[in-house]
């Protein structure tokens, strides 16, 4: 498939070199010679899974900066006086810091590529987990919140967008599900980890997957570029973050109200922003305080059983996803969580007047059931549909507005979830139900199918 730049004047603006490494950008360096054997490698669907699970690396840290405030927040406010309020503070910065990170992120993609992004998004994640590691006061554990969630802004715009450019069109909706498989893994091994190990501890286990992913993507560029190719030069611009002198057309905001910018950007902008505001976050944040409150003693213990949970749901959406399609795996999503999130209210609501042991089991199943009715669509095809749907001409700038309005919404749920728990968590779990509910009508309505169709076939029934 072609990736030509759908601009007015039909120019064909490429690529900077390092978007992708891939194979539909070839410079002057890597011209006709490169034609022989090492075409079938970069041409063969290995080549593209090879790279997928290396950059994966990146939604495991972002999966493991969601889980971490989980299985720590008692420690964490009797070691460091807290109260709710400045936990709750804390569990949200990392999407204020994602919001910085999402308005960054599309130019920064642009101009020094996909891998070059995720290079530039392992620093902050490094340095903010030794800030929390090292906390003495709320300022340094803020200021760390503040720099994972910049990082992971980048990595939850770059990698889906990274996934859909290199894949077929046959393979396009399961590797770009590996991006949220790969945040659910992560998650789980924050909850897991966080059984065994004191708060501290965990921040500096939070430093591992980025720290491989900066020299793993050497061998991400490697495999794409071909075996026999000396790529020492385009690795070494890469590390100097030089841009690449083909940039594309500017596309401005008023242009985005043309109806093949402005429909997409719209179904790309609701589907993750009703992702979040469905109140996943709440529960995956603080679900040991939900179990707790619930009555469940071991609320780490539970946690984790719905991380793993979640982490198999997930895994089975990537082999449906290229086989039911995008639209009946998100209404099939959205109905269940609709159903489980009425049920989680009802139990809270009647906690008080049934037993306990039937409350506690009736909470821990249905919110088991929520977590897998969420993962095998509204999880991971919000992020695959965004990164198929927009234009290449103004996928960085639609792509990190998308991205922003997602960190806005993680940000709004995970600041109030806390607070709205401690009010009424019947009443809580009441609101996140009728947002889910709208989404059934939202995705039936408007949510285009894109199972099987390459990206300028989906990109041109917008115009």
């Amino acid at each position: 498939m072609s990736f030509r730049d759908d601009s007015e004047d039909g120019r064909d603006v490429r690529k900077p070199f390092l978007h992708t490494g891939s194979w539909y950008r070839m410079g002057s360096r890597t011209g006709s010679s490169m034609l022989g054997s090492s075409q079938v490698i970069r041409d063969s669907s290995i080549s593209v899974v090879a790279c997928v699970l290396i950059v994966a690396l990146g939604p495991i840290q972002f999966g493991f900066t969601n889980g971490y405030s989980s299985p720590t927040q008692s420690e964490i406010i009797k070691e460091l006086g807290l109260t709710v309020s400045e936990y709750s503070v804390f569990g949200s910065l990392s999407n204020v810091g994602a919001m910085v990170g999402a308005i960054a992120s599309g130019q920064i993609a642009e101009y020094i590529g996909r891998k070059g992004s995720l290079m530039i998004a392992a620093i902050p994640n490094i340095i903010g987990w030794l800030a929390i590691s090292f906390a003495n006061d709320v300022s340094f554990l803020y200021m760390g919140r503040l720099l994972e969630g910049f990082g992971v802004g980048i990595i939850s715009y770059t990698v889906p967008v990274y996934i859909a450019e290199i894949a077929p069109e046959n393979l396009r909706g399961s590797l770009g599900s590996v991006n949220q498989l790969s945040v659910t893994t992560g998650t789980m091994v924050a909850y897991l980890l966080g059984l065994f190990v004191e708060w501290r501890i965990l921040a500096i286990l939070g430093i591992l997957p980025c720290t491989i992913l900066i020299p793993d993507f050497e061998t991400s560029l490697q495999v794409l570029r071909g075996f026999d190719t000396d790529i020492s030069i385009e690795v070494n611009e890469i590390k100097r973050s030089v841009a690449s002198t083909n940039r594309r057309t500017t596309i401005r905001f008023a242009e985005l109200k043309k109806r093949r910018y402005c429909f997409p950007l719209m179904v790309g902008i609701g589907l993750l922003m009703l992702q979040q505001l469905s109140g996943i976050n709440g529960v995956i944040f603080y679900s040991a305080t939900i179990f707790e409150t619930a009555g469940i003693k071991s609320g780490n213990i539970a946690t984790f059983g719905v991380g793993f949970i979640q982490v198999i749901a997930t895994a089975l959406t990537t082999w449906l996803v290229d086989k039911t399609g995008r639209r009946l795996l998100l209404i099939v999503s959205t109905s269940g969580m609709t159903l489980s999130l009425l049920l989680v209210a009802l139990s809270f609501f009647l906690k008080d007047v049934v037993s306990t042991e039937s409350s506690l089991y009736s909470i821990m199943g249905i919110l088991s059931t929520l977590v897998i009715t969420f993962s095998l669509g509204m999880g991971p095809i919000p992020w695959v549909i965004m990164s198929e749907i927009l234009p290449v001409s103004i996928k960085g700038l639609a792509g990190s507005t998308a991205t922003l309005s997602n960190w806005f919404s993680a940000w709004l749920v995970t600041m109030t979830a806390n607070l709205l728990l401690d009010w009424n968590s019947g009443g809580t779990f009441t609101i996140y139900m009728l947002v889910s509910a709208f989404t059934i009508l939202f995705v039936s309505l408007w949510v285009p199918e894109t199972k099987g169709r390459t990206l300028e076939e989906i990109q041109r029934s917008f115009r």
